[in-house]
């Protein structure tokens, strides 16, 4: 699983993981009104047979990209960034 930590994988069950996911999608829709109550969201936690709405499309998308190493630029060109930041020569540059 992706979205789990190397060393947390063996150690949390898969579904319960998925579960809390989708719960928490669930809570953060964009339109309030169709979030869940607390007292639904306890509710679907403590309820293994329960059948969990359908989360609509996110109001927006944060992405990460990582580069692997052969991608890295050896100099400075080609370096760029989302929030207009970059590391250069270990200080933080604002452009």
């Amino acid at each position: 699983m992706e979205l789990i930590g190397e060393h947390l994988v063996e150690s949390c069950v898969a579904t319960e993981v998925l579960k809390c996911i989708h719960i928490g999608l669930l809570c953060v829709q964009k339109d309030p009104a169709d979030r869940p109550s607390m007292s639904s969201v306890i509710v679907m936690l403590a309820s293994e047979t329960i059948t969990l709405p359908r989360p609509s499309e996110p109001a927006f998308f944060v992405g990460r990209f990582v580069a692997e190493q052969s991608q890295q630029p050896s100099s400075n060109e080609g370096v760029c960034s989302v929030n207009e930041i970059v590391k250069k020569n270990e200080s933080i540059i604002l452009q």
